[in-house]
């Protein structure tokens, strides 16, 4: 018996995906589904180019915070692995 899987729409170039392929976000209450990383990207610029200057320069400094803080961690972890050898 085969199960039907769900069917998705990308909303940027409108191309039909199955459930477990694409990227599927949440945003402002919907649902955003896009079948490639590519068209999550071009999604994501133009979503930037509405925020606000100042809400925009406070999320990227965020952000880049929050993975620099990541990076550092992944390079001390490799670090002690490294001493232990």
């Amino acid at each position: 018996m085969k199960i039907m899987d769900k069917v998705y729409e990308c909303i940027v170039c409108g191309r039909i995906f199955h459930e477990g392929q694409g990227i599927r976000l949440s945003l402002a209450g919907k649902e955003v589904n896009f079948h490639s990383k590519s068209c999550a990207i071009k999604f994501l610029k133009s979503l930037i180019l509405y925020l606000d200057q100042k809400d925009l320069e406070n999320a990227a400094k965020l952000t880049i915070k929050e993975f620099e803080e990541k990076a550092k961690e992944i390079r001390e972890r490799t670090k002690k692995k490294l001493e232990k050898l």
